[in-house]
């Protein structure tokens, strides 16, 4: 009885994973932090999620209902308690990206096709949190993400150029395209009070950054220089302004599911899915280390999945965790998963009560906000530290921002390339595992022969195989076992140390059964020392265990080479064998 109680309460904090910290609000220490915490994010929170719903190609409204229910829905359903949710760079780039082609045939639907994007992306989510497949997210591998997030951070901070001088160019096949014609119509088209006013937002915010560092910069440069626009009729001057925002809070309407749009839509809302949670999970893991909380990828997923479908469901946008707000919500003393609530409620004050004020806010400030925003992300040292630890690494992470600049707007181009590649070179590098030849070396080890140039025995030799033996590299392991059999003709005994060999499929379990047959025949027995239980749950399915002999596997390496040298008898001197313990005499 007692144990259906612990299983039913596991349960019940598995769908409700707020209860863990609910309690803890009703102490007054912890309420004050939190209300602290949360109005700080607000701050940085609104300004922030209208400069987003710009990058995405919205108007900033989006941004606001994007900010409001998501970041709460996140907190009280993901097992993070101080990752701040809500609109981000990156995913807000790939929504452009992923409706750029939409827009085309109904430019009326752009607005729809976001919701139902937002929509989509949380279905996905949602199924892998609850089917406990988080494990899927690791296909996008480091060197792709980092390579991607370089790219990414680049292709935002270009897009900006245009707004911060007061310049359109028509829209063009390719980003850099785009890039070029707008470079080189600033030059002799440059709105200058646009640019005074960008330029002005910058100053205040890199400023206070230096000078104040907990001062809400953003949140002073969108003041400060709406406050400018105003009074010195910027608008009439021919800068653009955000204009008139809707009062009022977003009302629930699901978004209409257009089956023809969801499949064009299917690749970005997986793309967005995968690389919204793992920049999510990434900075959710740097506040549970400092925290020292644990963390649930899969709950992770579904409040990140809840999250996007609520965001959908009131006009909002897809979102994901935001590292720069995250960081602001724990530095400014966030406990728990309400500092998260309290934020969300401030920007349904500011949708309320606030957004008439912001009618003068320039465009050229929210890009100045987007660019100081992603400079951090554009990071050339993960890039080459990828290279010294792997060199093949650090080709996919620059392959993957090569090709994701070159493919922009169409970004899971180039994500899909960079997983590929990184793909096809692990298959490469297990293809070719290291196959070593072993002898005794003078400290008593195992050690590789090429290596060390240490003898051998005519009569026994031993092989270590440094990787699962699968379909791709059963052929080589078998060529390189028979390459030694055929340098030894009076070989009478081969020890495969196993130690290296985690997994072995069904070609290299039927490899190694044809391989043990065949030198058999040639009076040459197979041994296997030091293997890992996959390796024997496989072969006792399979039946190989009794066709080799239960007594032709062990424990230890020493074990095999007494059970070759008990055989071999009087046959074999093994107290000049270079495979005998310096002990032994």
């Amino acid at each position: 009885m007692p144990h259906a109680v612990s299983a039913g309460r596991r349960l019940f904090a598995r769908f409700f994973p707020f209860l863990a910290w609910a309690g803890e609000v009703r102490h007054p220490l912890t309420l004050r932090a939190d209300l602290i915490a949360g109005i700080t994010v607000a701050l940085v929170l609104v300004p922030q999620s209208m400069a987003y719903a710009q990058l995405a190609g919205l108007p900033v409204q989006y941004g606001l209902y994007a900010a409001f229910l998501p970041p709460i829905v996140a907190a009280l359903f993901g097992s993070s308690r101080q990752l701040s949710t809500g609109p981000v760079a990156v995913v807000s780039l790939m929504t452009a990206a992923a409706l750029g082609p939409l827009v085309a045939t109904n430019p009326e639907g752009y607005v729809a096709y976001a919701v139902l994007l937002a929509f989509m992306v949380g279905l996905f989510q949602l199924m892998l949190g609850l089917l406990r497949l988080g494990v899927l997210v690791d296909f996008l591998s480091h060197p792709v993400v980092v390579g991607f997030t370089n790219a990414g951070a680049l292709i935002i901070a270009t897009s900006q150029i245009g707004k911060l001088v007061g310049v359109s160019v028509s829209g063009f096949e390719h980003h850099y395209e785009t890039v070029w014609y707008t470079v080189q119509a600033a030059m002799t088209q440059t709105h200058l009070p646009t640019l005074w006013m960008g330029m002005l937002a910058f100053v205040i915010m890199f400023g206070l950054r230096s000078a104040a560092p907990k001062a809400p910069s953003v949140l002073i440069a969108v003041v400060a220089t709406t406050l400018l626009a105003y009074s010195t009729g910027f608008q009439e001057a021919g800068g653009r302004v955000v204009g008139e925002i809707p009062v009022g809070l977003p009302g629930m309407t699901l978004p209409s599911l257009d089956w023809p749009v969801m499949v064009s839509l299917i690749t970005a809302a997986v793309t967005i899915a995968l690389i919204g949670f793992m920049e999510a999970m990434s900075i959710a893991k740097v506040m549970a280390a400092r925290s020292r909380q644990r963390l649930d990828a899969n709950q992770e997923l579904v409040g990140q999945g809840l999250s996007n479908i609520v965001s959908g469901a009131f006009s909002g946008y897809p979102v994901s965790g935001s590292f720069s707000r995250s960081a602001v919500n724990f530095n400014a003393g966030a406990v728990t998963g309400f500092s998260s609530v309290v934020a969300g409620l401030a920007v349904a004050v500011a949708l309320l009560w606030l957004t008439p004020l912001l009618y003068h806010l320039p465009q050229a400030t929210l890009a100045a906000v987007i660019i100081l925003a992603v400079v951090n992300l554009f990071k050339i040292a993960p890039i080459i530290h990828a290279w010294k630890a792997e060199p093949t690494d650090g080709v996919v992470a620059v392959v993957t921002f090569g090709l994701t600049l070159l493919f922009a707007p169409h970004l899971d181009q180039g994500i899909l390339a960079g997983v590929g590649l990184s793909l096809i070179l692990f298959l490469f590098r297990t293809m070719r595992p290291r196959f070593a030849v072993l002898s005794r070396y003078e400290d008593g080890t195992m050690r590789d022969i090429a290596v060390h140039h240490l003898p051998t025995s005519p009569k026994i030799s031993i092989v270590r195989f440094d990787g699962s033996l699968y379909f791709a590299n059963a052929g080589y392991f078998e060529t390189r076992v028979l390459a030694v059999v055929a340098d030894n003709p009076e070989l009478e005994y081969l020890i495969i140390d196993g130690e290296g060999i985690n997994q072995l499929d069904a070609t290299g379990e039927e490899v190694l059964h044809h391989l043990a047959e065949r030198l058999r025949e040639r009076g040459i027995e197979v041994l296997v020392a030091r293997m890992k239980k996959q390796f024997m749950d496989t072969i006792r399915r399979t039946g190989l265990i009794h066709i080799m002999g239960e007594d032709h596997f062990f424990s230890r390496v020493t074990y095999a080479l007494n059970y070759a040298w008990d055989r071999l008898g009087d046959r074999y001197d093994r107290t000049t064998c270079p495979l005998r313990s310096p002990a032994v005499t």
